[in-house]
């Protein structure tokens, strides 16, 4: 991507009652917030709020999770979706081996439906998330098992 285009990008998303827009060409990933209080201060709580008050199972999670599992996260706040469309079949099941930039759910933002990547590959052990359920930004979705 030029930066004439990123620049103009920019001047949208400032332009727009839009608050965050990603986009995903390849390996190659550009964000562009606005720097809102409201959305300053929502950010450290969602981040924190997985590590804050553990489960114990998913405490005994975070253990593996030093070795070879890997967690994709939710890149902004959104409702989280398996499937391309109802009725459709998931993008990923357990057990599914994935590849890096394979597309593994959307967020759905401001109407906006956003293919969420995997940065990395291996297989699918865990979806952490219901469908058609909220997400936070920096909230776990999947665990997967890097090789």
């Amino acid at each position: 991507m030029q930066r004439e285009e990123i620049e103009e990008l920019i001047r949208l998303v400032e332009q727009s009652e839009i608050n965050e827009l990603e986009i995903v060409e390849g390996r190659k990933r550009i964000r562009i917030s606005k720097g809102a209080v409201g959305a300053a201060s929502s950010i450290p709580p969602a981040q924190s709020a997985p590590a804050a008050a553990p489960a114990p199972a998913e405490a005994a999670g975070e253990e593996k999770l030093a070795s070879n599992l890997k967690q994709v996260t939710s890149p902004m706040v959104g409702t989280f979706y398996r499937a391309p469309a109802p009725g459709s079949e998931p993008f990923v099941e357990v057990g599914q081996t994935i590849a890096v930039g394979q597309t593994v759910c959307i967020v759905e933002a401001m109407k906006l439906m956003n293919e969420i990547g995997s940065d990395f590959s291996g297989v699918v052990r865990q979806i952490l998330i219901e469908n058609a359920q909220p997400v936070e930004y920096g909230q776990p979705l999947f665990l997967v098992e890097t090789k």
